[in-house]
């Protein structure tokens, strides 16, 4: 399984260090090429070529640095004659692009345009704890504890398997499942505030370096790959100190443009 990071922080955010520039940007994880893990980043870091390489796009939850990649994406695959593109999520997330987004007022509806029988966009509805295949790749989506309906998603080859966890407060479910796969390798798992933010963390539904910490030990597999994401730009260097602090030998606080094999 080969893991693309397109973005893998809390909001976009150009951090200006010693002279450099950063580019922090919105979540997106491209696997094998054809499946994005949530659409905070598409555009502005893809081909047109490898936009168009796309065949599914599983989205964790409707927060808009989720899912703000995917009207630009819609504009560059309207002339495509290929199959549309499936939006996979729960009913509830669906069902909110469809209300909020591709309404009519705030973008097209790509799910009917540029014609009913071929739209851009097909959405797919997963039950929760339900398994889907997108393409050669099997996902089972599973409840976490944010402030709207979201999930975390297991993503299996058949040889390996990753768990990505969505934006999430302390939870079980998805790390149960996780730990019961002998084919875990690598879990991503975000943590968005430092530990004096704890706080806010639990106000907001997400995570700081100690929580990370307790998340990554549900799993009961000290030997899987912990990758740390979704961090707020803002609190960048002092996350990444907190989390490198942590007693799990096999962290990596992901940076876009790393390319990850599983």
């Amino acid at each position: 399984m080969k893991i693309r990071v397109l973005g893998c922080h809390g909001s976009d955010h150009l951090i200006k260090d010693e002279g450099r520039g950063h580019e922090c940007r919105s979540c997106a994880f491209l696997i094998n090429e054809t499946v994005l893990v949530d659409a905070g980043t598409v555009g502005g870091v893809l081909t047109l070529a490898e936009q168009r390489r796309l065949r599914h796009v599983l989205v964790s939850h409707l927060h808009f640095d989720h899912i703000k990649g995917l009207p630009t994406l819609a504009d560059s695959l309207f002339d495509h004659d290929g199959r549309p593109l499936v939006i996979v999520s729960l009913a509830q997330v669906l069902k909110g692009l469809q209300s909020h987004v591709f309404n009519g007022e705030v973008y097209p509806d790509f799910m009917q345009l540029p014609n009913p029988d071929h739209p851009v966009f097909r959405l797919e509805a997963v039950e929760p704890g339900a398994t889907v295949s997108c393409g050669d790749l099997r996902v089972t989506a599973i409840p976490v504890n944010h402030q709207v309906p979201t999930v975390g998603f297991i993503i299996d080859d058949g040889r390996s398997a990753i768990v990505c966890s969505g934006d999430t407060y302390a939870t079980d479910e998805l790390w149960k499942a996780a730990g019961c796969l002998r084919s875990i390798k690598a879990a991503f798992i975000e943590a968005s505030f430092p530990n004096a933010m704890a706080e806010i963390a639990r106000v907001s539904g997400h995570l700081t370096p100690s929580l990370f910490h307790r998340e990554f030990e549900k799993i009961g597999r000290p030997e899987v790959k912990a990758y740390a994401y979704h961090l707020k730009p803002r609190y960048r260097d002092t996350l990444k100190r907190e989390l490198s602090a942590l007693p799990i030998p096999a962290l990596t606080v992901l940076e876009e443009g790393q390319e990850i094999t599983i």
